[in-house]
């Protein structure tokens, strides 16, 4: 834990006050007043988020990164005469041209780059398939079936062009956003590295269409090099491609999606020609990852392939987190007449809360995968690890890493084997998980965020003000301990009243005369429970040891009340049934077990979540461990004969080994030492626990309904068909159920046939060129279904 300096950049962190925004609703002054009474106040200290792996980039984390002790913050949007070398009256009113006139701008050129992308030997195989069954073979023709992407070939960065394009946006920002928020703690390394000639890679997990504005924007205003951005925005418009193209946006063919993009003959080859010849150039590259299907990911993989067959000498990767207060909605396809109209309507909107922005300190890509410290060993199929589980009851898990080949489509051009247990592509997929780790690790948990998790998980059927107050001071606390850095700053109040300002359209509170202490819970619908669920992942993302422990815990609590086995209950000063207070569980929890359900638990974790370079024994081991550290178990005390310090048998010999015998250590003599655990007793641990299992609950709900709908589908189907139709089945599951709307998005979804994929549940099979999804054979019997059904559901604590 460092201290911030209390300087000019860090007080922009304090939230701004909205009430001048807009006319207060009834709600809004009695949360004031009650608010008032209130006095705790949140610290000046935060984690230093960002830093690189210490096992798999050691060398890239003891490089110097200059002088960084600031720790500052800097709003984007707060320009003013002190940012310009001018000074007086004129200047305050034009220095945001002032500025942005000052900022540097680093050189783009294109000359030869037609040629040079043409000579590349993808392009030239790419182009003799092309022409292989044509009567025009020749080069002419050849060039002819390149016209499409020429745009997209000369895509250059002009200098004046990119100075208008963010005073525009500094201009217009304002109307979308309260601030943009830039943490300042490693930009000084990025100086250094852009100093040193080194190639800089962004990378970031795709949340909104804005924020492939945002990095270039953030870059152009601190003097460093603007980015070549892979954008997957579908433009129709030729104005606005041109213009976009000359500010260093890559765009797909106007007729094509980024899907079919990827799996064009020419487009793929010329676009990895494309990327490296911008590499050669010394240009920066920032590319947009998404968690849940991997695309954009195989820029990694082609990455990795330009440092393997020297073309590239090395890439620094810089992992960047966005948080958003309110993720805005971008439309996917634009075209001028809907750009027009969203730009009209900004005019008459409020902001929509606050950005903090954080870039993680570069590390070399050459160094992990050179070193060989990148954990690749012992990946495995889901299929490998839980099937012997689910159908056979097998007692002890597959040791192993869940593979997930889906995160780097196999493609003709990639040059690499399609083979998903090969080493490169094994390798290349932990690259990409490790990257999205990191940047989800380095986003900072905003006030929104903060109050979603509360209210969605904690507080689902209403919660008091005054406990909600207490919450979210407990909760930060709870974030700072676990080195998460937090994206608001200021008193208790104005983040209290902040957060539910923003949240407002998502929230029912109640304020009559008689309750001096409103009631808030969330709007019971599939729009405001969704976009409650989507602002919280980022605390499931920061407690998902706790959450993965406590779901386990849960499933074990589950099978003793199931078998029949009673569990003595205690209640001061009640007889009978009833039992009102503290309940103690006289239920002894094995420790080996325990991690058993935790490692079986962790191999459904949606990709991005556990850390890729720990092993999942590892990782279960620490969910139990953090349990302990929570206060939800405590060790339980095993009588012993003999004292734990006697280090004799209780014959009184030793048993001695030889030396030289592998399959025993000095520790043979000493009797294995099995834990065990139980529930602890304080007043708020059931409360917790079901706090944690929560977390999850989405993300397995939406594995059991859809295991369920397989009865109701008829496949085969095509893949997005078949996403399609799952995720119209979790709506109205939720519907009927008029709750659990949170495991209804089509996120859940996507990852819930991906996870059945996985799993051997459904089978892919090629037709026709497209992926058609059936029921596997194995699985057609209801009964492995009921199966399947019943190992996921053992985890939901309800």
């Amino acid at each position: 834990m460092v201290q911030e300096r209390n300087d000019g950049m860090n007080k922009d962190i304090v939230l701004p006050s909205i009430q001048n925004k807009r006319p207060a609703l009834s709600w809004e002054s009695k949360i004031k007043k009650k608010l008032k009474t209130v006095t705790p106040c949140l610290g000046k200290f935060r984690p230093v988020v960002g830093q690189c792996c210490h096992q798999c980039t050691p060398d890239s984390l003891r490089k110097k990164l200059g002088p960084c002790s600031s720790l500052g913050f800097h709003n984007l949007l707060s320009i003013n005469e002190t940012q310009t070398r001018y000074r007086g009256w004129l200047v305050r009113r034009v220095c945001c041209a002032l500025f942005v006139s000052g900022c540097k701008v680093y050189g783009s050129p294109v000359s030869n780059r037609l040629e040079r992308v043409c000579q590349s030997n993808r392009v030239k195989e790419a182009l003799t398939a092309v022409h292989k069954a044509s009567e025009d073979g020749g080069s002419q023709g050849q060039l002819d079936c390149l016209s499409p992407l020429l745009p997209l070939i000369n895509t250059c960065i002009s200098s004046g062009l990119l100075r208008f394009v963010a005073w525009t946006m500094l201009k217009m920002f304002p109307s979308i956003f309260g601030n943009v928020q830039v943490n300042l703690n490693h930009l000084s390394a990025l100086h250094k590295a852009t100093q040193e000639g080194s190639l800089l890679v962004y990378l970031y997990v795709r949340q909104s269409s804005l924020d492939c504005a945002l990095i270039p924007l953030v870059l152009f205003c601190h003097h460093l090099r603007v980015p070549y951005t892979v954008c997957p925005l579908h433009i129709n418009s030729s104005f606005l491609r041109s213009i976009l193209q000359k500010v260093g946006v890559l765009l797909p063919p106007s007729a094509l999606t980024e899907q079919d993009a990827a799996m064009d003959q020419l487009y793929s080859p010329v676009m990895t020609s494309l990327v490296r010849e911008l590499l050669h150039e010394g240009q920066a590259i920032s590319v947009g990852v998404s968690a849940a299907s991997g695309i954009g990911g195989q820029w990694l993989a082609h990455f990795r392939q330009f440092i393997k067959e020297g073309s590239v000498p090395d890439v620094s990767l810089v992992p960047v987190g966005i948080s958003y207060d309110c993720v805005p909605e971008t439309d996917i396809q634009v075209g001028l007449g809907s750009a027009l109209q969203w730009l009209r309507s900004l005019l008459w909107r409020r902001p929509g809360g606050s950005v903090r922005i954080h870039f993680a300190q570069p590390f070399s890509l050459k160094e992990m995968c050179e070193s060989g410290r990148c954990r690749i060993d012992e990946w495995l199929p889901l299929q490998d690890l839980l099937l012997p589980v689910i159908l056979h009851n097998r007692t002890s898990s597959v040791f192993g890493q869940r593979r997930m080949s889906w995160l780097l489509p196999s493609s003709h051009y990639a040059r690499e084997p399609e083979q998903p247990s090969h080493p490169d592509r094994n390798l290349s997929t932990a690259i990409i998980l490790h990257l999205i780790f990191s940047a989800t690790s380095c986003t900072a948990v905003m006030s929104t965020a903060l109050m979603s998790s509360l209210l969605l998980y904690r507080h689902y059927m209403g919660v008091r003000t005054s406990v909600l107050c207490r919450d979210v001071g407990w909760l930060t606390e709870e974030l700072l301990f676990r080195n998460k850095d937090v994206g608001f700053g200021g008193s208790l109040v104005e983040v209290v009243h902040y957060s539910l300002s923003v949240l407002a359209p998502h929230l029912v509170m109640a304020a009559t005369p008689s309750r001096k202490d409103p009631l808030i819970f969330p709007r019971p619908c599939l729009a405001a429970i969704l976009h409650l669920s989507l602002q919280a992942q980022i605390v499931t993302h920061t407690f998902i040891l706790e959450a993965v422990g406590a779901c386990s815990v849960s499933a074990m609590l589950c099978e003793v009340a199931f078998s029949g086995v009673s569990s003595r209950v205690r209640s001061d000063g009640v007889e009978g049934e009833e039992v009102k207070g503290d309940m103690e569980f006289d239920v002894v929890l094995c420790q080996s077990e325990l991690t058993e359900r935790a490692l079986q638990l962790c191999h459904l974790l949606p990709p991005g979540f556990m850390p890729p370079c720990q092993s999942s024994q590892s990782f279960a081991l620490d969910a139990v461990d953090s349990l302990v550290r929570c206060g939800i178990l405590i060790m339980e005390e095993i009588p012993r004969d003999i004292p734990v310090c006697d280090f004799w048998k209780k014959d009184g010999a030793l048993t001695w080994t030889t030396s030289d015998d592998p399959y025993h250590s000095d520790s043979d003599c000493e009797e294995q030492d099995l834990r065990s655990y139980k529930i602890s007793q304080p007043g708020q641990c059931p409360e917790m626990l079901f706090f944690l299992c929560s977390m999850l609950a989405g993300h397995l709900r939406a594995l059991c309904w859809t295991t369920m709908a397989l009865d109701l589908v008829d496949t085969p189907l095509a893949e997005a068909e078949f996403v399609a139709q799952i995720h119209s089945h979790l709506c109205d599951t939720a519907n009927k159920k008029k709750q659990h709307y949170e495991s209804c998005s089509e996120e859940a979804a996507h990852t819930a046939v991906r996870t059945l994929i996985d799993l051997g549940v459904l089978s892919e099979e090629r037709q026709k060129g497209s992926v058609f999804l059936g029921v596997s054979p194995l699985f057609q019997l209801s009964e492995n279904r009921q199966k399947v059904h019943r190992f996921i559901s053992q985890y939901l604590y309800n």
